[in-house]
């Protein structure tokens, strides 16, 4: 019966992990949009989701607490909540990334449509990482984590293709040098979402296997 109680309790978790890894999603996509097609309502929806993403991460560290407290977790278990606890605080981070995007889309409008379309795709590689990350825990998935920890690279690699675009524009049209730092920025704010993705994948390996593979 106790265990019955602790299995309905687990699937709880996952549910909500789900939910937070959805929340972290929209609040990327909304930010980027924002800043690459001057979309104020979406900065508001990225910055919203934000919130919405703290409240998650409360209830699920709660959920967690009382799943080690009220229950008696075997090895697997504990290696579970205890990832879960820590994924959590990734997935946090990355609403806080999100809305550091949207702030700074509140003071730009897209205007290099070749820069844009870079940012657009980081985003789409980022928010995927996040969905597979999360997917990964739920389905206790090692090669999917291990995908998700490989895909970091693509996310690096556009980075330094975005910088090194940028630092051109710079060079050669200094009067919107401060745009185009904005637009460094993002980018940044992108590649650690994706380090945060990367980080949720290796404690899924964790939870799974006993073992930090990094």
């Amino acid at each position: 019966m106790m265990r019955n109680r602790f299995d309905q309790q687990l699937e709880q978790l996952h549910a909500d992990l789900i939910t937070m890894g959805n929340l972290c999603e929209t609040a990327i996509a909304a930010a980027v949009d924002a800043a690459t097609k001057g979309d104020e309502a979406m900065a508001k929806a990225a910055i919203a989701d934000d919130s919405k993403i703290d409240e998650m991460e409360r209830s699920i560290e709660h959920l967690c607490l009382k799943l080690l407290l009220q229950q008696q977790p075997v090895a697997r278990d504990l290696r579970t909540i205890s990832s879960a606890l820590k994924m959590i605080s990734d997935m946090e981070r990355i609403g806080d990334q999100a809305t550091d995007i949207a702030e700074i889309a509140r003071f730009i409008r897209g205007r290099h449509q070749q820069t844009n379309e870079t940012l657009r795709t980081m985003a789409e590689e980022a928010i995927s990482m996040v969905q597979e990350a999360v997917r990964s825990f739920v389905e206790r998935d090692l090669a999917l984590a291990r995908k998700v920890i490989d895909d970091d690279d693509v996310v690096d690699r556009l980075f330094d293709e975005t910088k090194t675009r940028l630092i051109t524009f710079i060079a050669q049209d200094g009067a919107n040098g401060e745009y185009y730092l904005d637009l460094l920025m993002i980018a940044k704010y992108l590649e650690r979402i994706g380090d945060h993705a990367t980080n949720i994948a290796e404690w899924v390996l964790f939870s799974i296997t006993g073992r930090h593979e990094s």
